[in-house]
Formats: C-alpha cells, sequence, structure tokens
C-alpha cells in the first residue's frame, strides 16, 4: 500500500542544522550532495523541490570557532553572515554536479506578514521552480530580530508550504521520526507511522531542542498542522536513510506521516491564517462566536464588545472570543478608532455614528479566516 506522497508534484524539503553540519562538525557536503542527487531524481520524475535549509549559523560558529551556540542577537547575526556564503556554495557546488541551477532566497517574518511583498515572494518562488531552478531558502538571520523572527525552520518550511501551495512538507531530522514518548528515556516509546495533522494528542509526544537547533519535535509537530491548512502532507524521517527523498515520493511508508484532513485553504485566507503579527485584537460576544465559527457568517460590528491595538483599515486583527482565545483572523473594514465607535451597533446605524458607511460589515466572510 502506498501513501498519498506518491502523488505529490511539488515539495518543500527542510532540512536540519545537526544534519547539514554532521551534529556541529561542519558542513557535510558527502550528505549534502546525496540530498541534490536525490532531488534531481524527483525533478527527473517532474516533481518541483524546494529546500529550506538550516546549518547558517551552526557553519558559521564553526568557522568562528564557537563550541556553543550564542544568545546575543549580535553573534547570531555575525555568526549567519559567516556561515550563510559558506552554505549556499556548498548547494550550489552539489546541485551544479547533478546539472541544477539554484538560487539562494533569503526570508523574514516582514516578507510573509506584508501582503505585497508576500505577492512578491510567492511569485519568485514559482518562477523558479518554473524555470527548473531548485530555490535555497533560509530565515534571514543576518538581520532579523528576536521579536520578527518566524522562530525556527520548521516553522519557516510550513509557511514556504503554504505559500506555494506546495503538496507535501519534508522535515528530514536526526531522529526516525515522531515516537509516542522520548526514547532517549522511555524504552517502550513507539514510533508514530501515520496520524492525522492538528491532532491535539502529538503535541504531548514531542520533545524539545538539540543544541544546535532551536527547534525540536515539537515544532515539526505545529509546523505539520501549519502546512495541513494548505492540505500539504507533512512526513518527518531521518535524513541519512539511505534513499529517503525518492523512496518517500515512489509511495514507500517512511518515518511519520502526518496527514491533512482538509480541503486546501483559498491563498489568500492562508496568509490570514499565517500572519504571525497581527495588527490589532477585536473581542466578541459568545453570539457572534458562533456566527463566525459554526455558521460561517460575516463579523458585524453589533457582535463585537472590545478593540485593541492601534490598526487600519485594511490590516489583518486577531479576533478573540469573550474569554481571550484567538478564533479567526480577517482583514477588518474600519481602523481601531472607528471600530471602538460602533461596538455592538447594528449596521444600520454605523452611518449615523461615523458620518460614512465603508462596509456592512466590520469584517467580510471572504477575508476572514477560522483557526
Amino acid at each position: 500500500m502506498t501513501t498519498p506522497l506518491k502523488d505529490a508534484r511539488r515539495v518543500v524539503v527542510k532540512i536540519g542544522s545537526s544534519l547539514l553540519t554532521n551534529a556541529g562538525a561542519g558542513l557535510d557536503r558527502e550528505a549534502i550532495a546525496d540530498w541534490a542527487l536525490q532531488i534531481g531524481e524527483l525533478r527527473a520524475s517532474g516533481i518541483e523541490v524546494l529546500v529550506v535549509s538550516s546549518g547558517a549559523i551552526a557553519e558559521g560558529m564553526k568557522r568562528l570557532g564557537w563550541a556553543r551556540r550564542p544568545h546575543a542577537v549580535n553573534e547570531l547575526q555575525a555568526a549567519a553572515a559567516v556561515g550563510q556564503t559558506g552554505l549556499v556554495q556548498m548547494w550550489e557546488s552539489c546541485f551544479a554536479e547533478r546539472g541544477l541551477h539554484t538560487a539562494q532566497v533569503l526570508l523574514t517574518h516582514e516578507d510573509l506578514g506584508d501582503r505585497r511583498r508576500y505577492l512578491n515572494a510567492r511569485t519568485t518562488l514559482k518562477s523558479l521552480v518554473a524555470l527548473g531552478v531548485v530555490p535555497v531558502i533560509n530565515e534571514n538571520d543576518t538581520v532579523v530580530v528576536d521579536e520578527i523572527r518566524f522562530g525556527d525552520n520548521d516553522t519557516l518550511g510550513a509557511l514556504v508550504t503554504n505559500l506555494i501551495e506546495a503538496d507535501a512538507l519534508v522535515i528530514l531530522t536526526d531522529q526516525k521520526g515522531l515516537y509516542s514518548a522520548d526514547p532517549r528515556r522511555d524504552p517502550n516509546a513507539t514510533l508514530v507511522t501515520q496520524a492525522a495533522a492538528g491532532d491535539a494528542s502529538l503535541e504531548s509526544m514531542a520533545g524539545g531542542a538539540g543544541a544546535l537547533g532551536i527547534g525540536g519535535m515539537l515544532t515539526k509537530v505545529q509546523a505539520a498542522k501549519r502546512a495541513a491548512r494548505s492540505g500539504a502532507h507533512t512526513a518527518i524521517a531521518w535524513g541519512r536513510e539511505p534513499r529517503l527523498l525518492t523512496r518517500l515520493f515512489e509511495g514507500e511508508a517512511i518515518g511519520t506521516l502526518l496527514l491533512a484532513q482538509t480541503r486546501p485553504v483559498a491563498a489568500r485566507k492562508q496568509w490570514l491564517a499565517d500572519h504571525l503579527k497581527p495588527a490589532g485584537r477585536i473581542t466578541l460576544d459568545a453570539g457572534a462566536v458562533k456566527a463566525l465559527v459554526a455558521d460561517g457568517k460575516s463579523l458585524l460590528a453589533i457582535g463585537a464588545t472590545a478593540v485593541d491595538g492601534s490598526f487600519e483599515r485594511g490590516e489583518v486583527v486577531s479576533i478573540v472570543g469573550p474569554e481571550g482565545r484567538e478564533i479567526a483572523r480577517g482583514l477588518v473594514n474600519y481602523g481601531a478608532t472607528d471600530t471602538a465607535r460602533i461596538l455592538r451597533k447594528p449596521t444600520s446605524e454605523i452611518e449615523a455614528v461615523l458620518g460614512y458607511i465603508a462596509e456592512p460589515e466590520l469584517i467580510h466572510r471572504d477575508n476572514l479566516v477560522v483557526l
């Protein structure tokens, strides 16, 4: 029996720092060349591949002679700047041996948080794969700061999967996959071979991060949940498994496969769901929550009870229920000041209160995604 990955035509492959640098010993050319070979085979079979590559900071640490990952932002940025040159050179040379062109793409949260830049990034990546180029993507650690970073490359891999509407996300790691418990501590832990992405029980099984990276199995499980929003399945597997990538996309079951359970979300709604820093927050009463979540309605001002933040018309806002839990995100039709003035007002009174009416809804259903 084959897995759904056999039908994938566009995939994102994320490779972690520990694999790329052979646990900190420096970039592992033999391993990178082998992944380039497998990706070349996938390309030859008609599958488009984008690579999300960690390793810049780890390689920079090695070149600078640092044994431990620094905490200071300026030192992390320096390590990234030193290491990124070696990382992209290695990928370029290994792909060139297979007759493939590659392109370095460095992204920040701002690139995916701003609608115009989001669309620019999407167009660029789609153009590259259409030209037969393999994009090698990393977070732009040289300039990014803590408050606007993705957090880890598992998250970045999922966002890129959503961005270019990939069929699958493959996360290569130094573990065989997701286990029912930490196998380093529990000898009875068993490998989870297949589950539903977003299953709440999976997060309790996930462990912590390694010494070189900042992610862990938890971030991989969360990335799978995020990728599933656009209908993409996620495979988590040991990166040094022989012919791993080619076998996965021949339909062989390897590692952990987390399956998307829902239909793909429209590209615009993917962006809304993954906009990491909403400009503000609108609190709803219980009736409005039901209208959005259960009935699929637009958000009307009469159901809104409070406004937080300073946002303009057209910006993304977080929508929370009476208890403060986020339930949705959307593009708001009124700025924060005007929204505050029409809280609890029926649509028929908006013009009388504001002196104008932009739209009858606070947020239209087409511009809203339930989380």
